[in-house]
């Protein structure tokens, strides 16, 4: 080994134990430290992180997304609660017209203070995992751990040995929540990180809409890893939204992993705006019959942001549907990357599938790395995909100035309608308009003038 692969490798390794020497600091003060099975669990996690340590390009699902920088930060979990000046930022983060249940955590931490739960039906459980923890242990033991897979994603393996908090939802059988239930993770300290853990469990027909929402001062550099498990009883629903509004200077890794069972129904909305360097993992597996899921997402990236969504969409059992559908827009020097793979099992005869990924370049420095993966064994289906790159329609800014309409004013228009078409499969109304508001901002033209 030369010299420089030798320092490379020193600083990977110095960067693991920055974090495995964090767990031993803070290992009886984490939550469920008392409870033996959980104790087992961070520690067997610990084990695995230590193994793998932090991937690089070398490992072909990070291609295109070098960890270096974030292995140099050397974050520090946090054990403070909610400043003064969380609130500020609280309140800046309501989607006005909006009612919901509200979790707020600060930190990595739970705010009972900023946060309002009194409308839940009675059978509901929305609270936090660390209260989850030791009052409902065999929900969360049954399902905690179960579906993200910490042997092959070491970022599900330090958050499984560092988790501080996060949500916790139980749905009984049957039970409706119309009112969403909204959970904003607001990071305010530079320098730290939020190791999140979010369970969410839907029994027989039961359903819910949950939004996670991140956040965090421009400027501050911190680290948001986190992991949100889901599973999906017979004919239950959950519609997910996920806007990402970090910090400009902050890193953002979050895996999704979702179980569904029969006549269930999974749909994703995925939004990231914010960001120095953001990883999305989102694998849902579909293992009973006419179950379905939905995959929307929209990068919109500028400067030298980075964001990589890689998705898994796994076909297990006959006559299961999926929809995907990923756009970004970049400018700057930004880097969108989009892997999108999916599998059809053996005998999942009838699956139907259709995948696109479509990426507009505002400028000519920006970069976009598609790769969509279709893996079919069995021999009765239907599945397609589709990738493009690429800029502005010149036939359509010719057709728009051609109108009286200025080149700006152009540019614009058709970039907020090729973002838009993502933004109006949300069914939440103030999500929606709060995403338009900042796609509009990001233009060149005014607001007023492209409503």
């Amino acid at each position: 080994m030369n010299s420089v692969a030798i320092k490379q490798n020193f600083r990977r390794e110095d960067a693991v134990a920055h974090y495995l020497a964090a767990f031993k600091r803070q290992r009886a003060s984490l939550p469920g430290s008392g409870i033996p099975w959980m104790q087992r669990l961070r520690d067997q996690a610990a084990a695995s992180f230590a193994e793998q340590g932090f991937p690089t390009p070398r490992h072909e699902e990070w291609k295109y997304s070098d960890t270096k920088t974030l292995q140099k930060q050397r974050f520090e979990l946090l054990t403070g609660g909610a400043s003064a000046a969380a609130r500020k930022h609280t309140d800046a983060h309501r989607f006005e017209g909006l009612k919901s249940h509200r979790l707020v955590f600060v930190d990595g931490r739970f705010s009972a203070d900023l946060s309002y739960l009194d409308e839940l039906p009675a059978r509901a459980v929305a609270i936090p995992l660390s209260q989850a923890l030791p009052s409902h242990v065999d929900t969360v033991q049954s399902h905690l751990g179960h579906y993200a897979d910490m042997d092959t994603n070491p970022f599900v393996a330090v958050n499984t040995m560092l988790m501080s908090d996060g949500l916790f939802v139980h749905l009984p059988p049957g039970m409706m929540v119309e009112a969403p239930i909204h959970v904003l993770y607001l990071s305010t300290a530079d320098g730290g990180t939020s190791q999140l853990r979010n369970l969410v469990v839907a029994e027989r027909g039961a359903e819910a809409t949950i939004i996670e929402h991140y956040a965090g001062p421009a400027g501050n550099a911190y680290w948001t890893n986190t992991v949100t498990e889901i599973g999906l009883n017979e004919n239950a629903g959950i519609e997910h939204y996920k806007l990402e509004e970090e910090s400009d200077m902050a890193f953002h890794i979050a895996t999704m992993d979702v179980h569904q069972r029969r006549d269930s129904r999974f749909t994703s909305h995925n939004a990231a705006l914010g960001g120095r360097f953001v990883r999305n993992d989102i694998n849902t597996r579909l293992n009973g019959e006419n179950a379905q899921c939905a995959l929307n997402g929209l990068y919109v990236i500028k400067g030298r942001q980075h964001v990589d969504n890689h998705t898994r969409i796994e076909h297990v059992t006959p006559r299961t549907v999926s929809r995907e559908l990923y756009k970004g827009v970049l400018d700057g020097w930004s880097r969108g990357v989009f892997n999108g793979k999916v599998i059809v099992h053996k005998y999942a005869q009838l699956s139907d599938s259709e995948q696109a990924n479509h990426n507009l370049l505002l400028s000519p420095n920006a970069e976009a790395d598609p790769k969509p993966q279709l893996e079919i064994f069995a021999d009765d289906v239907k599945c397609a995909h589709g990738v493009t790159v690429g800029q502005l329609d010149a036939d359509a800014l010719y057709y728009l100035r051609s109108r009286g309409i200025t080149k700006p004013e152009a540019r614009s228009l058709l970039t907020f309608a090729f973002a838009n078409d993502v933004i109006t499969r949300m069914r939440l109304e103030p999500l929606r308009a709060h995403l338009e508001n900042i796609i509009r901002m990001r233009l060149p033209i005014e607001a007023a003038e492209l409503t």
